[in-house]
């Protein structure tokens, strides 16, 4: 592969995870796989939650990603790759930045706060019904994913805490 498909696949596979994290935030954790990620959305005082199981999983098919990928295609095994950065990404965003795992900064402005305002609102609902902002990097605006919250109540499509400001 030349310098740019390689640069290409690796981006694309971000790219691609943004969109599967988000379906699969929605659909599985938020539908079938809710008994592994409701202690995500409940208060704890652990260091680990059944919802990291989903990590060991993802991070299971990445490895025979990279294992095939190496003895079978160079594009599977930067798309691995790909995948691995999105983790790291996710990492730093969602259980650092945003619910303070391995450290504490609270951003005042910028896309920073933008993420941590979208999370904080997608963690509003109680329970696996309705909510809003599925995806982990790129964040809707609050005051939109707000509205949606405040119309999903009216609907009776989901329970939201009253500190949402729904």
């Amino acid at each position: 592969m030349s310098l740019l498909e390689i640069v290409l696949t690796v981006l694309g596979a971000v790219v691609f995870m943004e969109m599967f994290a988000w379906w699969a935030h929605k659909y599985v954790m938020h539908g079938w796989g809710w008994a592994w990620h409701r202690d995500h959305h409940e208060p704890h005082d652990k260091v680990l939650e059944k919802n990291d199981l989903f990590a060991v999983v993802f991070a299971s098919i990445v490895i025979v990603m990279f294992v095939v990928g190496y003895f079978v295609s160079d594009a599977l095994w930067w798309f691995a790759l790909g995948i691995t950065i999105y983790g790291g990404i996710y990492t730093l965003v969602h259980d650092g930045l945003v619910h303070q795992r391995y450290f504490r900064w609270v951003p005042k402005r910028g896309y920073a706060k933008r993420l941590v305002q979208a999370h904080k609102l997608h963690h509003a609902t109680i329970g696996k019904e309705g909510g809003v902002s599925f995806g982990f990097v790129f964040a809707g605006d609050p005051a939109r994913l707000k509205a949606e919250l405040r119309r999903q109540r009216e609907a009776g499509e989901a329970v939201v805490r009253d500190s949402a400001g729904a």
